[in-house]
């Protein structure tokens, strides 16, 4: 049972999950204090607010810290954006490049149907849409 485990956390996707995971909370805590002690700032000096962070309203005593939870969708954007151009693009642009996607097939001959004009496989003796017979 112990070999087991070893082979299944030495198995190489294993490893390199734990590695991007790591990767992933170091970069959100860099974004993350960049949001919080660059941008909202900036934001804030420009909107005349001092504290951007701690901007909040209040409905039946209830505090609500919408400068906070600016700042959390400012850091998921710059996360997402940064995930985007810098994982996605050049992964996808290597796997079409180097031809690592299977060949699509090519969709099935289609006719109309007489009735509602809708597409339907050549071989149906009965449209899905309409339900009359062909």
């Amino acid at each position: 049972m112990l070999k087991d485990f070893k082979a299944f956390i030495l198995r190489g996707n294993v490893v390199e999950l734990a590695v991007a995971i790591t990767v992933g909370v170091a970069f959100t805590a860099v974004v993350t204090a960049l949001v919080k002690d660059f941008i909202t700032p900036l934001i804030a000096a420009i909107g005349g607010k001092v504290n951007f962070e701690n901007l909040s309203f209040t409905v039946h005593h209830s505090k609500f810290l919408y400068g906070d939870f600016i700042n959390a969708v400012v850091s998921f954007l710059i996360i997402a954006t940064a995930v985007f151009f810098l994982a996605v693009v050049p992964l996808t642009h290597l796997i079409k490049r180097l031809n690592l996607l299977p060949p699509e097939k090519p969709a099935p001959p289609t006719k109309d149907c007489p009735r509602c004009l809708s597409a339907i496989p050549e071989a149906a003796s009965r449209c899905a849409f309409c339900t009359s017979e062909l």
